[in-house]
């Protein structure tokens, strides 16, 4: 175990440059990835997605990343510091340069931040969010940037660990079309581009100036395969040395084939949310098909489905023991989650008798929205659910669409209670995100379509964020968290895992709670 954690610690340090790469000097050796990643675009900043973030990281770099627990590392900055309320100060790694053999330094990042606030317009322009604060950027020296925000940000150097930094030209902003050429393409990474077929192929080669080390494969190709079964399929012919996003059911014969497997819990939950801004609700009836006056309004009654809802058979029968178990938003022991919040074991009878208690003896019937094919075993926990609710007196009738169609029937007010999901760099994203009270002003309750609203835990998690990033803002942040699962406006049932599976010339792989899939990560066997 020390000897694989050792291992795995180099493979994720050599992926940002924290030290030299894992090399073999007298192989050259190419890695070739099968993933489900379809890259969108060569433009480091046109869109926020999984897909272009994990595959351009081979080529761009960030000022910070973040690590496997999802804690703030040095990137191209080597430090940071908050001069005042309102001002930020980085200081610059020495000795980088761009693949092209141009010094890495202030002005670039000045560059950078300047052409998504205000060159990049939308559909494109996803990374805006990140630099909606800064009111200005300056280079103080060739390597210190002074930041300064429009008011207090505390969360700053979290927001620019999203945004890879591009070369500054003297000709200007270069555009999405321009860069799609991959002629430009343009970095401080450890690969560099080499040829693109959209939908196809990514080809990279090796950086053989790496600040950061010379990174440990010689070349990289990566073939968008979108279907698992194909993924599956190329690696165990030996047409990939890596797949990602294998599916849980092919695991136990990807490793009778001899193959190896890695897994982490997801950066995310999936839940169940209730709509609490209604009156009544659709097809929410009691036994006799009558309608009734919602009842999710009543706290007893949303903690007595998730008293009913046995999460630990979900994750390991639905998902096949690549879940965990979910109380909170983000697995137990990432920044910002409680380690109070722990699932419970399902207790039928109590969740019958505090459903007596609110006034429901022979409970009512319900349908169950959600997506099928969207997410890991989404149609089947609807299933298990409905099974598990009847259990307590609730009759459910389970309804997975495609999510195109779930998305529009949601909007549209059709469901009342439903499946969903959120993820993203930091667990308060989710908690701003979807328990929030909604207001577009301050920009919280984006996915709070159940209309919930509580301003205790308003108030407490708008003060936990106005806390610099580190154990403090951790500690306030898990306990509005607690505060509001104690009122349970949704109902969290489980992290699912991302499962990657890999082949004899890959000695290691490191897994990413963000489920980003990059070479970097992989560290080559000896073979």
């Amino acid at each position: 175990m020390g000897k694989k954690l050792r291992m795995g610690m180099l493979a994720a340090a050599a992926a940002l440059g924290l030290c030299a790469a894992s090399v073999l000097p007298s192989t050259a050796q190419e890695l070739r990835v099968a993933t489900s990643y379809k890259l969108l675009t060569l433009d480091p900043h046109y869109a926020v997605l999984n897909e272009n973030i994990a595959l351009l990281s081979h080529i761009y770099e960030r000022l910070l990343y973040q690590d496997e627990a999802l804690n703030l590392k040095p990137g191209l900055a080597t430090s940071w510091k908050r001069l005042s309320e309102t001002q930020w100060e980085f200081k610059l790694r020495e000795n980088v340069r761009f693949q092209d053999g141009s010094a890495f330094g202030a002005e670039d990042v000045v560059y950078t931040i300047k052409r998504i606030q205000g060159f990049l317009k939308p559909p494109s322009g996803g990374f805006q969010a990140y630099a909606k604060s800064i009111k200005s950027v300056t280079a103080s020296d060739p390597l210190t940037v002074v930041v300064e925000t429009d008011g207090s940000v505390p969360t700053l150097p979290l927001q620019l660990s999203n945004i890879f930094i591009m070369h500054h030209e003297a000709a200007g902003f270069r555009t999405t079309e321009e860069l799609n050429s991959g002629a430009l393409a343009n970095g401080t990474g450890p690969y560099k581009f080499d040829s693109w077929q959209s939908g196809e192929t990514l080809k990279l080669t090796r950086n053989e100036d790496y600040w950061g080390g010379k990174p440990s494969w010689s070349e990289v190709t990566f073939r968008i395969i979108e279907s698992p079964a194909a993924r599956v399929a190329a690696l165990v012919a030996q047409d990939v040395d890596l797949a990602d996003f294998i599916p849980a059911r092919d695991v136990e014969g990807v490793k009778k084939r001899g193959l190896k497997v890695e897994s982490v819990s997801a950066a995310r939950s999936n839940f169940l949310q209730f709509d609490l801004g209604r009156e009544e609700l659709p097809e929410v009836t009691d036994k006799d098909g009558n309608p009734i006056p919602n009842p999710f309004r009543d706290v007893r009654v949303r903690r007595a489905l998730a008293m009913a809802t046995d999460r630990q058979f979900l994750a390991d029968k639905i998902l096949l023991g690549y879940g965990t178990a979910a109380a909170q938003f983000f697995p137990n022991g990432l920044p910002g989650t409680s380690a109070n919040l722990v699932p419970e074991p399902p207790d039928y009878e109590k969740a019958k008798a505090l459903l007596a208690e609110a006034g429901y003896p022979n409970g009512f019937n319900l349908s169950l929205a959600g997506s099928s094919g969207r997410y890991p075993g989404d149609g089947e926990t609807l299933q298990a659910i409905a099974q598990n609710w009847a259990r307590a007196g609730i009759g459910v009738k389970p309804v997975a669409v495609p999510f195109s169609v779930f998305e529009t029937n949601r909007a549209g007010g059709k469901y009342a209670v439903w499946y969903a999901g959120c993820s993203g760099e930091a667990v308060d994203i989710c908690l701003n995100a979807v328990v929030a009270s909604p207001d577009k002003e301050r920009g919280t309750g984006a996915l709070n379509y159940g209309n919930y609203r509580n301003p205790a835990f308003d108030d407490a998690l708008a003060k936990a964020r106005t806390i610099e990033v580190g154990p403090e803002r951790d500690a306030a942040i898990a306990r509005a968290a607690e505060l509001v699962m104690a009122d349970q406006p949704v109902i969290p049932l489980y992290h699912f895992h991302h499962i990657s599976a890999y082949g004899g010339k890959v000695a290691s792989y490191t897994m990413h709670p963000r489920g980003w899939t990059t070479a970097m990560q992989a560290v080559p066997s000896d073979k």
